[in-house]
C-alpha cells in the first residue's frame, strides 16, 4: 500500500453536495456540504442547475481538503456517490448541459408511462430491468429532453451529446471530458439496461427512443474510472469507486449476507435487502436493482423507494415555516402523547412503493381546532416510519429471508424518538452505526478497497460499528390501530 491512505469521497445528493474525507480504518476526519437550489417550473417537475451541482461539488472537495489539513498527495483515491435517475444531457464538446437536470423526483413523463403501460409493455421492462414503468426512473426524462430541447434528437443521433446520472457528469468533468462512464448500479436505474446480460439493450434504447451513442460505459462499482485533473484539487487523483446513493449505503452499512436489511433517511427513504447472486422479482411492485458489482460478479437486492422522508421535514422548515431547524422535530414530537389522530401522507411528487401512484399529491388528515405544530411535526415524522413499515412488509410478503436487524442511517436517524417509533412500528430492532454518513462511506470503501487501502470487504464488515440499538417496546394492538389509521390515510390520497 502505497503512503497516500486517504479516500475522498463525494457524496452529491438531492439538496446538497457533500465531501467527506476517510482514512484506512474508515474514520471521518472532515465532512463540507453545500445546499443548492430546487427548481420547481411546473407542478410535479423538478430540477437542478447541473453548473451548480458541479461548482458545490468542486467547492466542498477543496473545503474539505482544506479544512481537514489534508493534502492532496496523502489522497490515494476519490469515491462517488450520487443522487440516481436523475437524467442530464450535456453537450460533447463544451461539456455543458443542455437542459436543467431533470431530478429522480419529477414527475412530467407520467403520461409516457402510462402510455407505454396501456400498450402493454410493462412485463417486458420489468423482465429485462428488475424496475416499473414511472417517471422516477432516466429512460422517459432523457427521452423528454431530447424532444423538447430544440436540435437535440438529431444532435444526439450526430453523437454530439452525452447522457449520464449525475456521477456520469461529475467523472466527466473531474476528468476534463476525458471519460464517459458509469457504475452498473446507477445504469441499473435507467430502464435501459438489462440487468440479467449486464449491458444496454437494444430493444429498450429503441422502446424508449434513447440513442445508444449518448450512453456512458457501465464499469463495475470498483475500479480505475479516471483520473482528475490535477489544477481541481492539487494533484491528479485515481478515481476509483462509483456507485449510486442507496447501493452506497448497503455498502457502508456492510450489508453483504442475503437478508440483510439497511434503510436509508435522507431526502427520500430507500430499504434494500440483499438477495445475493438471485435477481429475485417482487410480487410487490418492489424494485430489483443491482446492489453492487465488483469484479464483473453481481449482487441483487429488493427495494423499496420512498420519495419524500426528510423532505418532509425541510418541507415544514423551508415551505410553512412551522419549525425553525430539523433538530425542533425530536423534542416537538416527543413533548405529546401521541399523534391525536393527525396523518400526513407527504405525497408531494406522488407516492413510491408499493404503491407506484405518480398522480397522488400529498394531504393532511384528522386535523381539528386543537391540531397544532406539534401534531404535524409527529404526524410528518411518523408518516416515515409507516412507509418503511409498508417497505418490509412488501418484501416479506414476497417471501425474502430477512434479518433480525434494520440497519439505519442518514440525517434523520440522529433524532432517537424517532428511531424509537420506527422500530416499535416495523417490529424489528433498529441499529444505528457509529458512522451514519454511510453513503459516503461506502464510495469510500469501494474506492478504497480498488487502491489497496482497504484489502477486502470483510475490512469493511470488521469496521462497522453499532452506535445504538432500538428495540420495539410498543403493544401490538396499538401498532395495529395507528397502521389502520395510516392507511386509511393513504387510500384517501389513492381516491383524490
Amino acid at each position: 500500500m502505497s503512503e497516500a491512505t486517504r479516500i475522498l469521497s463525494i457524496d452529491q445528493g438531492t439538496t446538497s453536495s457533500r465531501a467527506m474525507v476517510f482514512d484506512a480504518a474508515g474514520n471521518p476526519l472532515g465532512i463540507a456540504q453545500k445546499e443548492f437550489a430546487q427548481h420547481y417550473p411546473r407542478d410535479g417537475w423538478v430540477e437542478h442547475d447541473p453548473e451548480e451541482i458541479w461548482s458545490s461539488t468542486l467547492e466542498v472537495c477543496r473545503r474539505v481538503l482544506s479544512e481537514s489539513r489534508v493534502d492532496a498527495k496523502s489522497v490515494a483515491a476519490i469515491g462517488i456517490t450520487n443522487q440516481r435517475e436523475t437524467a442530464i444531457v450535456w453537450d460533447r464538446s463544451s461539456g455543458k448541459a443542455i437542459h436543467p437536470a431533470i431530478v429522480w423526483q419529477d414527475r412530467r413523463t407520467a403520461a409516457h408511462c402510462e402510455e407505454l403501460r396501456a400498450a402493454g409493455h410493462e412485463a417486458r421492462v420489468g423482465e429485462k430491468t428488475g424496475l416499473l414503468l414511472d417517471p422516477y426512473f432516466s429512460a422517459t426524462k432523457v427521452a423528454w429532453i431530447l424532444d423538447n430541447v430544440a436540435g437535440a434528437r438529431e444532435a444526439a443521433e450526430r453523437g454530439d451529446l452525452a447522457f449520464g446520472t449525475v456521477d456520469s457528469f461529475l467523472l466527466w468533468r473531474l476528468t476534463g471530458g476525458r471519460v464517459h462512464a458509469t457504475d452498473a448500479t446507477n445504469a441499473s436505474r435507467t430502464l435501459l439496461f438489462d440487468i440479467h446480460a449486464q449491458a444496454w439493450d437494444d430493444e429498450l434504447l429503441e422502446l424508449f427512443r434513447v440513442p445508444r451513442g449518448i450512453l456512458p460505459q457501465v464499469r463495475d462499482c470498483a475500479g480505475h474510472f479516471g483520473d482528475s485533473d490535477a489544477e481541481l484539487l492539487g494533484r491528479s487523483i485515481p478515481i476509483t469507486g462509483i456507485a449510486g446513493d442507496q447501493q452506497a449505503a448497503a455498502v457502508g452499512q456492510a450489508c453483504f449476507l442475503p437478508g440483510m436489511i439497511k434503510s436509508t433517511y435522507g431526502t427520500g427513504c430507500f430499504a434494500l435487502v440483499n438477495t445475493g447472486a438471485e435477481a429475485a422479482r417482487s410480487r410487490n411492485r418492489l424494485l430489483t436493482t443491482v446492489c453492487y458489482r465488483l469484479e464483473g460478479r453481481v449482487t441483487y437486492a429488493l427495494e423499496g423507494s420512498i420519495f419524500i422522508a426528510g423532505a418532509a421535514v425541510q418541507w415544514l422548515r423551508d415551505g410553512i415555516g412551522l419549525i425553525g431547524t430539523a433538530a425542533d422535530t425530536e423534542s416537538l414530537a416527543a413533548g405529546i402523547p401521541d399523534n391525536r389522530g393527525v396523518y400526513l401522507v407527504p405525497a408531494f411528487t406522488g407516492l413510491g412503493a408499493p404503491h407506484w401512484d405518480a398522480h397522488a399529491r400529498g394531504a393532511l388528515f384528522g386535523i381539528t381546532r386543537d391540531t397544532g405544530v406539534a401534531e404535524i411535526t409527529r404526524a410528518a415524522l411518523e408518516s416515515v416510519c409507516y412507509q418503511t413499515h409498508d417497505l418490509l412488509q412488501a418484501a416479506a410478503d414476497d417471501g425474502v429471508t430477512r434479518l433480525a436487524a434494520l440497519r439505519v442511517d442518514g440525517g434523520m436517524v440522529a433524532n432517537d424518538w424517532l428511531m424509537q417509533f420506527l422500530a416499535n412500528i416495523v417490529s424489528l430492532r433498529v441499529e444505528r452505526p457509529v458512522v451514519t454518513e454511510t453513503t459516503a462511506l461506502g464510495a469510500a470503501y469501494l474506492a478504497g478497497v480498488q487502491v489497496g487501502v482497504f484489502d477486502s470487504l470483510d475490512d469493511v464488515t470488521a469496521n462497522w460499528q453499532r452506535q445504538r440499538s432500538f428495540d420495539p417496546d410498543m403493544d401490538a394492538a396499538e401498532r395495529e390501530r395507528l397502521l389502520a389509521g395510516w392507511s386509511k390515510a393513504v387510500s384517501r390520497v389513492r381516491e383524490t
